[in-house]
């Protein structure tokens, strides 16, 4: 029997929309249930994520790509999730990335949703893969996921999209911000945004060497993968595509890229592949929070710090201390 709540959203209630990513967001009690109704409507979108240093524009291309999306003949739903860093006060995003899309509010079909990260690392807040799946179930076929932009540690959202975005800029005080880091590699798309700024081919060159010394062979987020032999579909090397994001320069080769980039997976064989890797994470994730949660409710707080005084005192190890927590928690059968 279909939630009311999942009724009002799929009859294209946004309000029941937002309730929803609401109550999956801060977990509430119908959060479970909302999701384990939905799932089976999802597996439609292509989730696109946009990532790199702060300062290279990612916001406003954002915004960029999601207005050509809908000026197309046929207009996908497109739905936006934009990962705020957290306010110190409330605990919510700073909505600056909202703020900056404002000009697609009349736009019913587009759905943009700010979160903030809450302490979690590597770009994406916790829940930001389960926000992803409600707009999936809604019918949003295109999910722009933007990392809250912390630079080098950003790599999650690899794991969780289908087609990954990093983007650069010139004049941020390196030729490439991430090549000290692994981010360049999670890139399937390259976008050089703001190249009307000096030092635009510098930047263009620097990314060019780096995937000529030896990302040739990659096919997706940094990993060798096998590509159906009957195809003969050649292995995917990143393109790159220069952007002037503010006056929508280049964002129609940067659109049709993340389409050739989806075209690619579903004749290489790969999307079903990516899909499972993409799930896998998803599970994992699930898989470490209902652990830490069990331990929450079993472990107090004087148990824990008891422990941590006998670390402090070199009475035990690490390893043990870790073993007679875990003890503390019973077994479910």
């Amino acid at each position: 029997m279909t939630i009311p709540l999942i009724q009002a959203m799929l009859n294209g209630n946004r309000r029941a929309l937002a309730r929803i990513i609401s109550q999956v967001e801060n977990d509430g009690p119908e959060a479970r249930a909302l999701l384990a109704e939905l799932y089976p409507r999802t597996g439609q979108a292509h989730i696109v994520g946009i990532t790199g240093a702060p300062g290279t524009g990612k916001s406003t291309l954002v915004n960029a790509l999601a207005q050509l999306y809908r000026q197309q003949e046929t207009p996908p739903k497109v739905g936006i999730i934009a990962v705020d860093p957290t306010s110190p006060f409330s605990g919510g995003a700073l909505l600056g990335d909202r703020v900056r899309m404002q000009n697609m509010a009349g736009d019913r079909g587009v759905f943009i949703r700010s979160m903030a990260t809450r302490g979690s690392l590597g770009g994406l807040a916790r829940t930001t893969a389960d926000v992803a799946m409600v707009l999936d179930a809604a019918g949003f076929s295109r999910i722009l996921v933007e990392t809250v932009g912390v630079g080098q540690a950003e790599v999650d959202i690899a794991n969780m999209a289908h087609t990954t975005i990093v983007v650069e800029a010139p004049g941020l005080g390196d030729e490439i911000q991430a090549i000290k880091a692994g981010v360049l590699e999670i890139a399937d798309i390259f976008a050089v945004n703001k190249a009307d700024r000096d030092g635009v081919n510098r930047t263009v060159m620097a990314l060019e060497m780096m995937l000529g010394s030896g990302m040739q062979v990659v096919s997706h987020h940094g990993r060798v993968m096998k590509v159906d032999t009957a195809a003969q579909t050649p292995a995917w090397r990143p393109p790159i595509v220069k952007t002037i994001a503010l006056r929508h320069d280049g964002v129609s080769d940067l659109l049709q890229a993340i389409e050739q980039h989806r075209s690619y997976l579903w004749q290489a064989g790969q999307w079903q592949r990516r899909e499972a890797e993409r799930l896998r994470h998803v599970l994992l994730h699930v898989v470490q929070d209902e652990i830490m949660a069990r331990f929450r409710r079993h472990v107090s707080e004087e148990q824990f710090q008891h422990v941590v005084a006998e670390l402090l005192a070199r009475r035990i190890d690490p390893y043990t201390a870790a073993e007679q927590l875990i003890d503390a928690v019973p077994q479910q059968r």
